[in-house]
């Protein structure tokens, strides 16, 4: 997949995108169409295009409570402003859409049997469904576009369509995704990173669930169906068992956690396997993690639970920390393998990580997945990004459930969240044990979600469908405790009780009237008069 995947992206200028003012169009000319739509090879390249659509590492972290960058970020902190043109966010899922359109409308033209049509037309549909998720997340109504358009189609004038049939248009894409994707077995090595049937189905699962919880918490739409939907994928994809949890935490983001081998990824974006054999690279380690550009929050390190399955704010294990070593001490091991902390490796310049570097990582502390040494050296990673992870489909379960029916039982709870947990080597959650130390279990199910999840850009949108972003993101950003025979001379603004203040509460604004929608490019609404402004904006 990967060759096939770096030979195809080469090749396919005929099918590059057109400029903002054409998100939706697709000239005839863009295309030679009598020449090209005639075997199973050229809809295979046609599907390979979709997949450089496949988000690569962002900082989308510091859009939530669990990240600061370099600076105070305006989608946090509630300063941002409607922006006068389309950007990637409104642009690149149509360039997917149309993409994805063409080839549902040109691939029934190859000498091809049913079943493989298809199978390629399955992927075509996945995709479709998954830039149009993406649009609803942001925005919630857009126009919804499920054929190729030129210059005069009247749809290019069109409004957008209400969120509840772009949602029904997802699920019936993804229908069509399912019964006609081969098993990630099926595909095997060869094709390892192509959609797989269970990949659809979890993609369904987060679909559901978000509209759900969004549902649900905004008085908005007919929670109980989503919440159904989300908890019968996620059950599929357990039951199929085609996946599991891989053994180590800090291994499943390094090359270790690559491949096949690795049945807890279900959907990646793929970069190589070496400098010499890869698709692309990244430099997220150096260029964002070491640089200082997303750094992890004092509200994301209180989130990870001590070993005897308590918060710090109830376990008589936690002592407050006289050194930035003991924050780690008798914690959930996800956190060491997320966090920085003394004795890891890090960069040639630094070999062995002591204490973060307060000009660059403002919290005081330094985000350690995806960090590799030989990545700084190169600047040229071909780790992967797991994009849908086993890992999550086991949330989703779990939190549906609850949400749905208000309850989980422990047989549940061991067949999701405990398993991990238990790679955690944290102790087991039951309905008993969160009665006997008065925890709120589906506040306790949220919070796995978070420490098992965390710098996979999951928790801006947690908050927004949970409809807490009013209440998180106004509270102030803290760090580290400050350790001052640690941390290098510095400027650096405390609270009373010695925590690193990275930015007060005065400068943090969310007005739930409006930010919990985004605003739609000022340009799309002058080309599109129908088009409706989201409220506030």
């Amino acid at each position: 997949m990967k060759i096939t995947l770096k030979k195809a992206v080469l090749g396919l200028s005929l099918l590059a995108g057109l400029g903002a003012c054409d998100v939706n169009r697709l000239p005839e000319t863009n295309i030679s169409d009598d020449s090209f739509w005639t075997s199973e090879s050229d809809i295979k390249t046609a599907n390979n295009y979709l997949y450089t659509f496949l988000p690569g590492f962002n900082n989308d972290d510091v859009w939530s409570d669990d990240a600061f960058g370099l600076a105070a970020n305006t989608i946090s902190d509630g300063s941002r402003l409607a922006p006068a043109t389309a950007s990637g966010d409104y642009n690149t899922p149509y360039s997917l859409i149309r993409a994805a359109n063409n080839v549902i409308e040109k691939a029934p033209r190859a000498a091809v049997t049913p079943a493989v049509l298809n199978r390629y037309l399955a992927e075509a549909r996945f995709f479709r469904a998954w830039a149009y998720f993406g649009l609803v997340q942001k925005y919630g109504s857009v126009p919804l576009i499920l054929k190729t358009l030129d210059e005069n189609s009247p749809e290019l004038r069109q409004p957008g369509a209400p969120r509840e049939t772009i949602v029904e248009q997802i699920y019936t894409d993804l229908d069509f995704a399912i019964a006609n994707l081969p098993t990630i077995t099926a595909l095997g090595t060869a094709d390892f990173g192509r959609i797989s049937k269970t990949a659809a189905q979890a993609f369904k699962a987060r679909a559901a669930l978000f509209e759900g919880t969004f549902a649900k918490y905004h008085a908005k739409g007919d929670a109980a169906k989503h919440l159904t939907i989300a908890l019968a994928a996620s059950k599929a994809v357990i039951d199929s068992k085609e996946h599991a949890l891989f053994g180590n935490y800090f291994d499943l983001f390094q090359l270790a956690g690559e491949g096949r081998q690795n049945k807890e990824n279900i959907i990646v974006r793929q970069y190589g396997v070496s400098n010499t054999e890869r698709v692309s690279t990244h430099s997220y380690y150096r260029g964002s993690l070491e640089n200082g550009n997303v750094n992890p929050t004092k509200s994301l390190a209180d989130s990870y639970l001590m070993k005897d399955g308590l918060p710090i704010s109830k376990s008589p294990l936690w002592v407050l920390p006289d050194s930035s070593q003991k924050v780690f001490r008798n914690r959930d091991a996800r956190m060491s393998a997320t966090f920085m902390k003394r004795g890891d490796a890090m960069m040639t310049t630094k070999p062995i990580f002591d204490i973060a570097n307060l000009v660059f990582n403002k919290t005081g502390y330094m985000f350690r997945k995806f960090a590799n040494v030989d990545d700084w050296n190169t600047q040229n990673s071909t780790i992967d990004r797991p994009l849908l992870r086993y890992a999550e489909v086991l949330l989703i379960f779990a939190e549906a459930n609850y949400e749905l029916n208000g309850a989980i039982t422990d047989a549940e709870l061991d067949m999701s969240i405990n398993l991990l947990r238990e790679r955690g080597q944290i102790a087991k959650l039951t309905n008993a044990f969160a009665k006997t130390n008065g925890l709120d279990m589906r506040e306790e199910i949220r919070r796995e979600r978070r420490v098992e999840l965390a710098q996979e850009g999951f928790r801006y949108w947690d908050i927004i469908r949970w409809k807490i972003a009013e209440t998180e993101l106004v509270k102030p950003v803290l760090g580290n405790f400050y350790f001052k025979t640690e941390f290098a001379a510095a400027t650096v603004n405390l609270t009373p009780d010695n925590i690193i203040l990275v930015q007060a509460a005065s400068f943090r604004k969310f007005d739930p009237a409006k930010d919990y929608l985004w605003p739609l490019p000022i340009n799309e609404i002058a080309l599109n008069p129908d088009l409706d402004q989201n409220p506030g904006w």
